[in-house]
C-alpha cells in the first residue's frame, strides 16, 4: 500500500521538474585563464522568472558568483562589451553590470553611459532553447 502511494507521487515530482531551465554558458577570454559565465536557474516550472548570476573567473586565483536581476524564459539577451583592462560591461535589457576579472567582482552599473564603453565582444542568448555565447565576428 505504501509503495503504491510513492508510485503515484512520482509523476507529480517529474512534472515539477519539467520545463525548468538550469543552464550556464561561458565567454572564455582568449589567451588567458579569465572567463565570464551567465548562470540561469528556474526553480519552478509554473514560474516565468529565472534566477540569474554572473560568474567571474581568473583561475586559479578567483572565481565568484554574483546574483543579478531575474530574467525570463526567452531572455533578454546579455551583450558583453570591453570596458577596460580585465573589465567588462554587461547589458541585459535596460540593466547594466560591470564585471572585473582582475578584482573578481560584479556590480550593478546604475549610472551607465548612453553608449557602450567599448567594443561589443559577443552576446549571451537563447538559441534553440539553449543558452549560448555568440562572439562577434573578429572579436577575441
Amino acid at each position: 500500500m505504501m509503495l503504491d502511494r510513492r508510485l503515484l507521487l512520482l509523476p507529480l515530482v517529474l512534472l515539477g521538474l519539467t520545463g525548468c531551465e538550469n543552464s550556464a554558458t561561458a565567454y572564455k577570454i582568449e589567451g588567458s585563464e579569465h572567463a565570464l559565465m551567465l548562470v540561469r536557474e528556474q526553480r519552478y516550472f509554473w514560474s516565468d522568472e529565472i534566477e540569474q548570476a554572473v560568474v567571474v573567473a581568473r583561475l586559479p586565483k578567483c572565481q565568484r558568483r554574483v546574483a543579478i536581476w531575474p530574467g525570463s524564459g526567452a531572455g533578454p539577451a546579455m551583450d558583453v562589451f570591453e570596458a577596460g583592462y580585465q573589465l567588462w560591461a554587461l547589458q541585459q535589457g535596460r540593466r547594466w553590470y560591470l564585471a572585473s576579472t582582475e578584482k573578481c567582482l560584479v556590480q550593478d552599473w546604475a549610472d551607465a553611459p548612453a553608449s557602450p564603453p567599448g567594443a561589443r565582444v559577443g552576446t549571451f542568448r537563447m538559441r534553440d532553447g539553449v543558452m549560448v555565447f555568440e562572439p562577434v565576428q573578429g572579436a577575441q
